[in-house]
């Protein structure tokens, strides 16, 4: 083989290389984004089985829009919810969702109660490593912004603990837990 064909050759290797980690990259996005999209409408399906409940998710994060809207008239509540799953132990919340989820609610000062709602939910499985997972509780968290708190991202941990990391350190963020009108699949809370 001459040093020409052997170039192709490495060149044409390396090209089906970076294709078969670009394909299995996409694979890993779709995958996370449809986990997430299935948490939503598990939600508002959950909301729109109680009476008086109406809930609609209201599209992808580059809109601009809470990923839920949850609104009961009869007494007078709006809930907007950001809805997080995942395989981790832990989930973050960029501070710019929460901006977000809490304009809207400032934006309908009619209803009495309004609520930022942050909505967990921790896969049955950890990921353990690339491909690899293993067996564990599900569970739900239900965590209500608290506004005394400036806007930062935060993490809850699949104990249900929230926090802020300052300075490289981590502080606890003390979120109260917000009960649902729906029943809840995880006795956790």
């Amino acid at each position: 083989m001459t040093s020409v064909e052997q170039s192709r050759f490495y060149n044409s290797k390396a090209i089906s290389r970076k294709k078969n980690i670009k394909t299995a990259n996409q694979i890993i996005a779709r995958t996370r984004r449809q986990r997430g999209y299935n948490w939503e409408d598990t939600l508002v399906k959950r909301f729109n089985a109680v009476d008086g409940w109406k809930a609609f998710r209201l599209g992808s994060p580059s809109v601009g829009l809470p990923d839920i809207l949850a609104v009961s008239t009869m007494e007078n509540v709006i809930y907007t919810i950001e809805a997080k799953s995942g395989t981790n132990t832990t989930l973050r919340v960029p501070s710019d969702q929460i901006q977000r989820c809490l304009k809207w609610i400032h934006t309908f000062e009619l209803y009495q109660t309004r609520k930022m709602i942050i909505a967990f939910k921790f896969s049955s499985k950890k990921r353990i490593d690339t491909g690899k997972y293993e067996h564990r509780e599900l569970r739900e968290y239900f965590k209500i912004w608290d506004e005394k708190y400036p806007v930062t991202d935060f993490i809850c941990t699949y104990d249900g603990d929230t926090y802020v990391m300052h300075d490289g350190k981590r502080q606890s963020l003390k979120l109260e837990s917000g009960t649902m009108p729906f029943t809840k699949r995880s006795k956790v809370n």
